[in-house]
């Protein structure tokens, strides 16, 4: 059997190479870096995570918490090192983004079926592929797939990376641990912010001198990765009820909600770093830290790692791919990840969850098996092929893709976990089937 290429050892491409491999799948998996680096990347691992450390919420009353519980049941290797390399992190699963990247690259460079290639792919190979080679794609592999699709335009958007700052460096005087509403062990650092300071450091975030960034528009930023500059332009509470919202915490030492409060998340397993938890900026660096260390508890914070911002690029996958994440015109290619125009890591290894079981069974002479609109892993693949969508998005999975219940359950969390534990259902019903196929 001739291997399945895999271009790109993100999370999508890492996840879809694991998952061919353990269906007895040769697979060649191409990845420039060491050789080449994006302005993003800085480690030679795969599965880098460039933005924050955190995978999101692990409720199921959420859907990103039913999406990770369904790639756990079909033994996701993104998740299993996600587990084994947990950073605790309130209801949110968190990883120490070094031994998580170092464990991922470990099981694909170990893996006997998988072999790794150390180049930049600047054409669209013939199939059977998996393109995966991210929002942050080089210029020559971009340039291949626009003339891949006949001229057919991109989408792009901006996104954007927090800041990273010293455990010992933060001043506790004006800071405490707690998770919101005192979910789950005590986390989080909050630093507090009262109206006057939050109003200060609101005008100096507004006005700040941001990055040269080639075409940077606040219109093309994808909201779930908005700069806080830009939140501060929108207006003066704006921050209030996104990152800076104090609803859920109480100042120890007044036992009140404080005015606003900023949000550190630990980084690594130490829990010697932490990440200014919305914090992601294209302000320049001096800049940074002159208005973060605005905030009392970081006065005198050590900034290991500044924001950083950079252009994101998309498909417009609803004209172009299927349900499979596969070219419409030709199913033995594929794409995955970030690029497909699914936002987020869960969701990009999702991607390569489905294009890879795809894959798999497209090379093996069978007929995909359908993941329906009642999973989270369906509804994902479903959306971003939809040609009915005119202005496409990158979107993080959400209950409003999924298939409704078809009757009424009273309170919002009961419905989503109404809709979970049918989504569950299906996912044991396509366990059993891919275990009959295998």
């Amino acid at each position: 059997m001739n291997p399945v290429k895999v271009i790109g050892a993100g999370l999508a491409g890492c996840e879809a190479a694991w998952q061919l491999a353990q269906r007895g799948i040769p697979v060649t998996l191409y990845e420039m870096k060491p050789k080449k680096m994006s302005p993003a990347h800085h480690s030679a691992d795969f599965a880098e995570l460039v933005c924050s450390n955190s995978l999101r919420g692990d409720r199921l009353e959420n859907a990103v918490g039913l999406l990770k519980e369904e790639l756990r049941r079909l033994d996701s290797l993104i998740l299993r090192c996600a587990e084994a390399t947990r950073v605790e992190a309130g209801g949110a699963l968190a990883v120490d983004r070094y031994g998580f990247s170092s464990m991922v690259t470990a099981e694909i460079r170990n893996h006997p079926l998988i072999t790794v290639v150390e180049e930049e792919v600047t054409q669209v190979p013939e199939g059977p592929v998996i393109i995966a080679t991210g929002p942050l794609t080089s210029d020559a592999m971009s340039q291949a797939i626009h003339a891949y699709f006949a001229g057919r335009e991109y989408l792009n958007f901006f996104d954007a990376a927090a800041p990273l700052v010293t455990a010992e460096s933060i001043d506790m005087d004006h800071a405490w641990f707690a998770s919101r509403y005192d979910r789950g062990t005590a986390d989080y650092v909050n630093c507090s912010m009262d109206a006057e300071t939050y109003a200060a450091f609101v005008r100096e975030l507004a006005s700040a001198q941001e990055a040269e960034v080639h075409g940077f528009e606040d219109s093309m930023v994808f909201e779930g990765c908005m700069p806080v500059e830009v939140m501060a332009r929108r207006g003066v509470d704006t921050l209030r009820y996104g990152p800076l919202k104090p609803v859920g915490l109480k100042d120890p030492k007044t036992g009140k909600e404080p005015y606003a409060v900023v949000q550190l998340r630990r980084d690594n397993a130490a829990g010697t770093i932490y990440n200014i938890v919305g914090f992601q900026t294209h302000l320049k660096f001096p800049e940074q830290k002159r208005v973060f260390s605005m905030i009392p508890a970081l006065k005198n914070a050590e900034f290991v790692r500044y924001g950083v911002m950079h252009r994101n690029t998309f498909l417009n996958s609803p004209q172009l791919l299927d349900c499979f994440y596969a070219d419409r015109r030709n199913p033995l290619v594929a794409f995955a990840g970030q690029m497909t125009g699914v936002e987020g890591y869960v969701e990009s290894t999702a991607s390569g969850y489905l294009a890879a079981v795809a894959m798999a069974a497209k090379v093996q002479g069978k007929e995909p098996l359908d993941f329906p609109r009642e999973t989270a892993i369906g509804a994902l693949g479903r959306y971003i092929s939809d040609p009915s969508i005119v202005n496409f998005q990158p979107m993080n999975v959400n209950y409003g893709i999924l298939t409704p219940l078809g009757y009424r359950v009273k309170g919002k969390a009961n419905k989503n976990l109404a809709i979970a534990n049918r989504a569950l259902d299906r996912v044991e019903e396509i366990k059993k089937q891919l275990t009959l196929d295998n």
